[in-house]
């Protein structure tokens, strides 16, 4: 099965490699960075708790330049993945080959969420890929969205402790995915060798974003994660 995968792929690698790099390359634009700096003449990595995303900016610059992270963070997601679409159709086999096209799609969406977690504009050190992955997600499968969201805001609304929605949500992101497709997905055009290909991003890609929360981990473990209602700054 692998060997077919391989060679299937195989004659796509130019039109892949693209879009990962353009897709790596927008996901390296990081707008809490750059608005913080525009907004304070400050590196947001200096403010806060330091992470380079939506929350710290809200608690350290204010909402107006959090909001604009937020749509920033969001959209580079859903435009990588659909520009990936174009990428892969330059080749013309790829045309209603709706299994190139999903491939194309989750590679182009780990390849942002890796960019905004190691932007090489900002020397390798980003945020933590929530929005990013989250907007990736959505373009690619509505469906996985929208159960990781409720799983976020189940978690959120019972704890009340935004890196514990957003770990349950990155955490059950491989789970999901293997799910949705392998009981939805698997036909003609989706087989075992996709659902096994878009649960292998998914795994990666969530274990990279838990990575990226440790430090919130020891906090929850110690018990001193800040929640939404407290007014105490960090995160």
């Amino acid at each position: 099965m692998f060997e077919t995968v391989y060679s299937f792929l195989h004659q796509y690698y130019p039109e892949l490699i693209l879009l990962f790099t353009i897709s790596y390359l927008i996901g390296s634009m990081n707008f809490s960075i750059i608005v913080t700096k525009f907004k304070k003449a400050n590196d947001i990595r200096t403010l806060g708790s330091g992470n380079a995303g939506f929350t710290n900016v809200l608690r350290s610059v204010g909402a107006g330049p959090a909001i604009i992270t937020f749509a920033g963070d969001f959209l580079k997601g859903v435009l990588a993945v659909y520009i990936s679409g174009l990428i892969i159709q330059i080749n013309p086999a790829a045309a209603g080959n709706m299994f190139i096209l999903k491939c194309g799609a989750y590679l182009s969406g780990f390849a942002c969420v890796l960019g905004h977690l190691y932007p090489c504009f900002f020397k390798f050190k980003g945020g933590k890929g929530i929005l990013t992955s989250w907007s990736a997600t959505l373009l690619i499968d509505y469906r996985i969205f929208l159960i990781m969201i409720s799983i976020f805001l189940i978690v959120l609304i019972a704890s009340k402790i935004v890196s514990l929605g957003s770990l349950a949500a990155a955490v059950s992101y491989p789970a999901i995915t293997f799910l949705v497709t392998y009981f939805s997905d698997c036909s003609e055009n989706f087989n075992t060798a996709y659902v096994l290909m878009c649960t292998a991003i998914a795994f990666i890609m969530g274990a990279i974003i838990a990575y990226k929360h440790i430090s919130n981990i020891k906090r929850l473990i110690n018990g001193t994660e800040q929640k939404i209602s407290s007014k105490k700054r960090g995160e």
